[in-house]
């Protein structure tokens, strides 16, 4: 795909109940500045994450979802369309929807194994199933300490089908000054995965 065109075509991000909301917050903000649509799936235990961990306390209608987390982190909402778990009407529910990315972020352990094994119980997981069926891309953010022989055996698994892992392991290579830089090391790397231009990031050796 040529990379003029990354920001015409649509995302789905899928937010699940790891720890982590603030790298889905940052994710969401960054593809909104840049003009990506994006196609959002949120898990009841990733609503559950965002309350506790930012306060985030969003509305169960998708629509209304879009509207308040636009306002939150101050984008605008015309560009994300929100999908309930059950949507299996959703664009994401299917290949012939042309749909080429997908970033899970972050995405929980048992997400991780329920794709891995197949299993399509919600939207996110048949949004995953799709991306793998149709050979596109998807890329997991796992965020879990420490990890289990369970855990690393189904990571194994997906990247031998072409998935990206991303862990939300940052680096302090840049000497970060504030959790914002941290945070964003790790979004950087979702973004240059994705062909994004991405002048932000902070590689090694600039």
């Amino acid at each position: 795909m040529n990379r003029n065109t990354q920001t015409e075509q649509p995302v789905i991000v899928a937010v699940t109940g790891a720890s982590g909301a603030p790298y889905a917050l940052r994710l969401i903000q960054r593809l909104a500045a840049a003009g990506v649509p994006q196609h959002l799936l949120l898990s009841d235990a990733a609503r559950v994450v965002l309350k506790q961990e930012v306060e985030l306390d969003l509305p169960d209608e998708p629509k209304a979802t879009a509207l308040a987390l636009a306002d939150a982190l101050g984008i605008d909402a015309s560009g994300i369309r929100c999908y309930a778990t059950k949507d299996w009407f959703s664009p994401s529910a299917s290949g012939s929807a042309g749909i080429r990315r997908m970033i899970i972020i972050p995405c929980s352990m048992g997400t991780l194994a329920r794709i891995a094994c197949g299993a399509s119980d919600n939207l996110i997981e048949r949004a995953a199933d799709v991306m793998i069926k149709e050979r596109r891309q998807l890329i997991l953010v796992p965020r879990e300490t420490p990890l289990s022989a369970i855990h690393l055996e189904n990571m194994l698994k997906l990247a031998r089908l072409g998935v990206d892992m991303i862990p939300a392991m940052p680096g302090f290579y840049h000497r970060p000054e504030s959790l914002d830089e941290i945070i964003d090391f790790v979004v950087d790397r979702v973004l240059n995965h994705i062909d994004m231009p991405n002048t932000e990031a902070k590689k090694w050796g600039s």
